[in-house]
């Protein structure tokens, strides 16, 4: 009889040897790292009270500050920003103050989009008596593509806003469209919904805005 180990145990060793070395490095490195491996990185987002005190006309600077970064939140002050009508015409969000505002992101190639596109024009002829004004502001397209849209194929009657750029969408952190906020007469948001409106949820989002909105 012999007492060399057999080739099945000799094959198996190297297996062990590499098991334990293993086994060691991981337990190396929880002493040294604890838990902070499978903690997941809290995101980054700018203060409520940054966004509320937000108050000039959009720049690219600004609109920077909040790209990627900030969220907006029920309760937080609505932003301020400058843009153009189809005729050129400067409309400023913080000149609205007094009225309940619908501000709704969009563009023509967006099919959710057209679908409550209707919805809101009916909400706008609903709420004439409470002075509402419904600010539909498109997503980095041209006059000349959204006019025919607007007026001739929807016959739309509120107010179309340029944003070629992408400054307005990326101060209020756009990322699916349409989005609309709701914003009462003191510039607060009361609601915000992501995907295309029923009028329904339109009516229940005016509800809450008009109870907390003040005639200018």
């Amino acid at each position: 009889m012999s007492d060399q180990p057999s080739p099945q145990s000799a094959e198996r060793n190297p297996v062990f040897i590499f098991i334990g070395f293993a086994l060691l490095g991981a337990a190396a490195v929880l002493l040294i790292f604890g838990g902070e491996l499978f903690t997941r990185p809290t995101p980054t987002t700018v203060p409520l009270d940054q966004v509320a005190v937000f108050g000039d006309p959009v720049t690219p600077a600004a609109a920077s500050i909040f790209s990627g970064g900030g969220i907006l939140e029920v309760g937080a002050a609505a932003p301020n920003f400058i843009a153009a009508d189809l005729d050129g015409n400067s409309i400023e969000l913080n000149q609205l103050q007094g009225q309940p505002v619908i501000l709704n992101f969009w563009a023509t190639w967006c099919a959710p989009c057209r679908l409550e596109m209707p919805e809101l024009q009916a909400t706008y002829e609903a709420y004439q008596e409470d002075n509402l004004a419904i600010l539909a502001v498109n997503r980095q397209e041209t006059a000349n593509i959204i006019r025919p849209f607007f007026y001739d194929e929807m016959a739309l009657t509120f107010t179309p806003l340029l944003d070629e750029t992408g400054l307005v969408a990326n101060l209020y952190n756009i990322l699916v469209m349409p989005t609309t906020f709701f914003i009462n007469g003191e510039g607060q948001i009361t609601a915000i919904h992501r995907g295309p409106l029923t009028q329904s949820q339109i009516d229940g989002y005016l509800t809450l805005t008009l109870t907390n909105t003040t005639d200018g």
